[in-house]
């Protein structure tokens, strides 16, 4: 930012009209923590990006180019509270650009948008909360393998998919879906409010629909992408100015923690010991066990 403002003075660049500028901040990914194999987006990977975006001089608008299939109902919200905070703090308005997916909790982040616009091939909407698993009781008994469970806390072991589905979970676990699902429900209302067109039977149904379908349920706004609609907003000479973080040289590689495969063959380079990453996988696959218990 500084070379830049030497480079304008000598250049004389600061006697022209400004251009507008418009931060484009990508979010893209599943949302949440996922152990050290494999990471998604949270408020602490994506909250400097965030206050990068807002913090462009002589800001016109921040554009977030979404493309996620949800994930955890917490950071989809926390992400989407800095957005809002930092909007209204700097008074900028904010445009959403829904590509291939904007669903569950990719949606939620579109919804800090003051508009939202989409492919109309995107996939969007899925309001709603999911759980899944599975169980693994027969498989056990004919494997012959005794299941011990150790527990302080007559709840603890909710969900445990290797015992006898327990109906007394699934009650409380459908309950806790319900408060979680009224939340998300509550954040589109009070975002998009007017402009929702559909029953809440059919919005929040976590049904998902084409971009031009959400765009006549009042989901989205308008058809658009993130170049034209800029230019017909804010003047052909507008400048698009796209807020990365650095690039670190695994991820160059195609290595980084993309997901548990890489980190084997990153492992063969000296990068992390062999008992790192044996450790690190079952990490994951517990934490992402935990995960799928709830969410979006």
């Amino acid at each position: 930012m500084a070379m830049r403002s030497i480079i304008d003075f000598v250049t004389f660049r600061w006697l022209r009209p400004r251009r507008p500028e418009v931060a484009v901040l990508r979010l893209a990914g599943v949302i949440g923590g996922f152990g050290p194999l494999r990471s998604g987006m949270s408020l602490a990977s994506t909250e400097a990006l965030i206050e990068r975006a807002f913090a462009v001089p002589h800001l016109s608008a921040v554009a977030l180019v979404i493309n996620s299939p949800g994930g955890s109902p917490a950071q989809s919200a926390l992400i989407a509270k800095r957005v809002r905070d930092l909007a209204h703090e700097k008074e900028v308005p904010v445009l959403a650009f829904c590509e291939d997916v904007a669903a569950s909790g990719g949606y939620w982040l579109a919804c800090a948008a003051d508009e939202i616009f989409v492919q109309p091939t995107s996939i969007v909407g899925s309001i709603g909360v999911i759980t899944s698993g599975f169980g693994f009781t027969e498989a056990m008994e004919k494997l012959g393998v005794e299941r011990r469970v150790y527990t302080a806390g007559e709840h603890k072991s909710t969900l445990d998919p290797f015992s006898p589905e327990n109906a007394d979970d699934v009650v409380r676990l459908k309950a806790l879906q319900e408060d979680l699902h009224d939340v998300f429900k509550k954040t589109v209302q009070d975002r998009r409010g007017q402009r929702l067109k559909a029953a809440e039977d059919v919005l929040f149904s976590g049904e998902f629909w084409s971009g031009r379908k959400a765009v006549e349920l009042g989901l989205a706004d308008s058809e658009g992408d993130l170049r034209q609609v800029a230019r017909d907003r804010f003047g052909k000479r507008v400048r698009l100015r796209r807020i990365q973080g650095p690039k670190r040289l695994l991820r160059r590689l195609g290595l980084g923690r993309g997901n548990a495969a890489d980190s084997l063959f990153a492992s063969t380079e000296g990068l992390l010991d062999p008992a790192d990453w044996a450790a690190g996988m079952l990490s994951a696959v517990e934490e992402r066990a935990i995960w799928s218990r709830f969410g979006l």
